[in-house]
């Protein structure tokens, strides 16, 4: 027992630590888990043993192997050493003046963030409360007395990212650079209706300016880590708006000064590389820029207006989308569904909804589920958004007459297995698709209709054959993006008879059920929402769905049919949402108002 008692008194302060704790007469931290019932006491021999073998203080072992979370292993060693636990889940609530007292550097060495006062101490939060070198570097440093308070690593982590790199720190740059601007006299605003031309000249031998590259470079770099999918900027007659789109929704962001808005569009064409002096026709362009230590993809649109140029910059993120096939949001049976289908040879697969409803990033995670050595997959896109690694995809250039058609036509000479069609838009696409599917291959593909059954007759609209539909089509999904509810500020709701009626919520249904919506918080910039979840509606072509397609059913009929089979729309998954608490009414009527059931 002596071992085991002496390894249990290396792990008591169970964080990232410089010094090892000493343990007072009270009980052990692993009897104090085993007496709080966290742990069983077989798990600690298990998780004893294993430190023995591998290493690594207790708690690291017990998060190896995912018996406790991060969070119960520090609340416990909180009351173990007797010292206040602060929950760092909200970082709206950590004064972010005080916590920059600190430098960065500090805080991630020791794995700390000053969080507050309290009573003229300056309260530091740590994930090892013991470590006397910690202290005595942050109270040189401050000059202030400390109040130390334990919280677990990871929590640690993320506020330190937020402290010393969230978007308002871009933003407050942003705002400084432009009002220096001003007070140099830059603020003056030259009406772009006066003479378009001659702004614009202005623009780019301004746009090698420092200030003008600073503004561009601190725009792009808030909008990542706002976490933004979009950023507009966009000429009026005497003034210019910046706006980025968070969770489908626009938001206002800082404008140039009045001398710097030809130069940052000026600017923006140039790292795009565009062409400069073309301002009466519309371009595109790519850039790449290195955000929060990765490289991140940014795709340009430039249009002219009767203002000036409006520049649109989509913001390919591939570490803020996942394309992992269990973590869509598919519910548990339709996942299933989905894989099965899936796993057939061929046929086609087709995700339909409007722009931006996240039908690319369904596919790439299906293609991402499919990928093996053993098979050929070749993709046609415009543009290409995410690269792929193991996958052959193509972009579409239709200035040199290389479209779909072009290049479905030479892919099907390429022995492929699996074949990704960015979007179906044409009645030759979508013959050339079905004709791959009957040779047996596996195609996938995007559709623009409001729900599963409307895709069909689409297909019909476009000239196709229903019975070569009905012999080809294997899955329809229809799939829309909500908003989630902000958790930090998410509280229960009352939502009114005529909502309820609108979302087809019976008095029974409502009557046990608890909805909430986000009241709003510095987390959420006040909107209530943070991220967005995918609502989904699933028609799988059957036989007797292939059979009523094949004698001419209406688009109702077959709607009718999916909805006997037990397939809810899109109404009923987003209701479904707001059942578990994830989304609100308003969301579920904002994306499903189209629908008809």
């Amino acid at each position: 027992m002596a071992t085991v008692k002496g390894e249990q008194m290396k792990t008591a302060a169970d964080a990232p630590a410089t010094s090892t704790p000493k343990i007072g007469p009270d009980l052990l931290f692993g009897e104090l888990l085993v007496s709080k019932g966290l742990l069983g006491k077989e798990e600690l021999v298990e998780v004893l043993n294993e430190q023995r073998d591998q290493g690594g203080r207790l708690g690291e072992v017990l998060l190896r192997l995912k018996m406790l979370s991060d969070d119960d292993i520090t609340m416990a060693l909180a009351e173990h050493l007797s010292i206040e636990y602060a929950r760092l889940d909200d970082i709206s609530k950590i004064d972010i003046k005080t916590a920059r007292l600190l430098p960065e550097a500090i805080a991630k060495r020791f794995c700390l963030v000053a969080i507050g006062e309290s009573e003229d101490n300056v309260v530091v939060a740590m994930a090892d409360p013991l470590n006397v070198v910690a202290i005595d570097t942050i109270t040189l440093k401050i000059r202030r007395r400390i109040k130390v308070v334990i919280s677990s690593p990871q929590a640690i982590r993320q506020a330190i990212e937020a402290v010393y790199h969230g978007s308002d720190v871009e933003e407050q740059q942003l705002r400084d650079l432009v009002e220096l601007e001003v007070d140099k006299g830059g603020g003056k605003i030259k009406s772009f209706t006066s003479d378009v031309s001659d702004a614009d000249a202005e623009g780019e031998a301004a746009a090698t300016k420092a200030p003008v590259i600073r503004f561009v470079d601190l725009l792009l770099s808030q909008a990542v880590k706002s976490r933004a999918s979009d950023i507009h900027v966009e000429p009026q007659e005497k003034s210019m708006v910046v706006r980025m789109r968070i969770d489908g929704v626009l938001r206002d962001m800082v404008p140039p000064a009045g001398n710097m808005q030809a130069a940052v569009i000026a600017r923006i064409k140039i790292l795009a590389d565009m062409d400069i002096a073309e301002r009466r026709l519309p371009q595109d362009g790519r850039l790449r820029i290195r955000a929060s230590g990765r490289d991140i993809d940014v795709r340009v649109s430039v249009i002219p207006t009767i203002y000036g140029e409006k520049v649109v910059m989509r913001i390919l993120d591939a570490t803020a989308v996942s394309h992992d096939i269990d973590q869509l949001g598919f519910e548990p049976k339709r996942l299933d569904e989905f894989k099965t289908i899936l796993s057939r040879p061929h046929g086609i697969i087709v995700v339909t909804g409007p722009t931006g409803s996240g039908k690319s990033t369904t596919l790439y995670a299906a293609l991402n589920y499919l990928r093996d050595p053993a098979k050929n997959i070749t993709t046609v896109e415009d543009p290409v958004e995410y690269r792929l690694a193991g996958i052959n995809q193509i972009q579409v250039k239709p200035e040199i007459e290389l479209d779909f058609a072009a290049c479905l036509r030479a892919i099907l000479r390429q022995d492929p297995d699996i074949i990704l069609i960015g979007e179906i838009r044409d009645k030759e696409t979508v013959e050339i698709a079905i004709k791959a599917s009957m040779t047996g291959h596996l195609v996938l593909s995007t559709f623009h209709t409001n729900d599963a059954a409307s895709a069909i007759s689409r297909f019909v609209y476009m000239g196709v054959e229903p019975y070569l539909l009905a012999s080809t089509l294997n899955l329809i999904v229809a799939q829309r993006l909500v908003r989630r509810i902000c958790d930090r500020c998410k509280e229960p709701f009352e939502i009114s008879e005529e909502v309820l009626k609108h979302l087809k919520i019976t008095p029974e249904q409502a009557k046990d059920a608890v909805f909430y919506h986000g009241k709003g918080c510095k987390t959420c910039g006040g909107t209530g929402y943070l991220g967005r979840l995918p609502i989904f509606e699933f028609l799988v072509v059957g036989s007797d769905i292939r059979e009523k397609l094949t004698s001419g059913g209406s688009e109702s009929q077959i709607r009718a049919m999916a909805r006997q089979k037990g397939y809810g729309g899109l109404l009923e998954s987003g209701v479904s949402n707001m059942f578990k608490g994830l989304t609100t009414a308003e969301e579920v009527l904002r994306v499903t108002f189209t629908e008809d059931v």
